[in-house]
């Protein structure tokens, strides 16, 4: 288990860190916030979803494909999917910000926006603390700065508690896959594994050079996981099927996440991990 100096030393860092933030408060987000109609654009799943826990939902004027959480953002207008953004779309509903993922939205979308005059909140996530951070960052911008720096706050202390409820070494090795056909897994530094390793757990293929390896039943009785997870929409059924004619070699237990859930920067995360964690150990 994690000390107790550990613990507060994480909790000040992440305490220092949202200070920081409220300092270096932008020129930028003092314009956006003092604007007399915000309308705002999402330009992805977890950024829409950001939006209505926030509360900004009456402010929401368009959003990206596959933007169905909750169901009323599904009655939006679309303006961009795996294609792109529809810039022309965007421009012509004057939103006074468009918030874009950095790293999901093609960097030239984010680009002409930004020459085009319109303010563009572009959210970078690598880690898990990075979706506090982030939202307390969008929460400066639209004046919603307590509401952001609670949810963060809570987000960040129920991810430090899962990860002190689970840390064991060695971590276990499981099999975390999405789809069969072909049948693909995850490397060492794909976003699931950042879930497992909260767990106490970590891909059984932690030696690929690659983010999401495709690979053989073969190597996979050959690691011999201790769980299989599956990122599936698949029934029980379907998915049990799958491993039967194999179950005389690989005993591990089948999990099933939900792949909305655990692909995206949502807030969702913690009761999904919580239902990944539980499943595992």
């Amino acid at each position: 288990m994690k000390s107790p100096q550990k613990s507060f030393i994480a909790v000040f860092a992440f305490l220092a860190m949202t200070s920081a933030f409220a300092d270096a408060e932008s020129s930028e987000a003092q314009s956006v916030k003092a604007s007399s109609e915000l309308t705002i654009i999402s330009l992805a799943p977890h950024l829409t979803e950001w939006v209505y826990s926030l509360g900004l939902e009456q402010h929401l004027v368009a959003v990206s494909d596959y933007s169905d959480y909750p169901s009323e953002a599904t009655s939006l207008p679309r303006v961009a999917d795996y294609q792109g953004a529809d810039i022309a779309a965007i421009v012509a509903l004057q939103p006074t910000i468009v918030l874009a993922w950095d790293g999901g939205n093609k960097p030239q979308d984010i680009h002409k926006l930004k020459t085009l005059g319109i303010k563009v909140f572009s959210s970078r996530i690598v880690n898990l603390s990075d979706i506090a951070s982030e939202l307390i960052k969008l929460g400066k911008l639209t004046g919603k700065e307590t509401a952001a720096t609670r949810l963060a706050h809570q987000f960040q202390a129920d991810i430090s508690a899962l990860e002190q409820q689970y840390d064991v070494a060695p971590r276990k090795s499981v099999f975390y896959y999405s789809w069969t056909a072909p049948l693909m897994t995850i490397g060492p530094n794909a976003w699931p594994n950042k879930l497992l390793n909260v767990c106490g757990a970590k891909t059984a293929f932690e030696d690929s050079p690659v983010d999401y390896p495709q690979v053989s039943v073969k190597e996979v009785l050959t690691k011999q996981p201790t769980a299989l997870i599956a990122a599936s929409k698949s029934t029980p059924e379907e998915l049990a099927n799958f491993w039967a004619p194999h179950r005389d070699f690989l005993q591990a237990p089948l999990v099933t996440v939900n792949p909305d859930i655990t692909s995206r920067f949502s807030l969702r995360l913690i009761n999904e991990l919580k239902n990944l964690c539980s499943g595992i150990n």
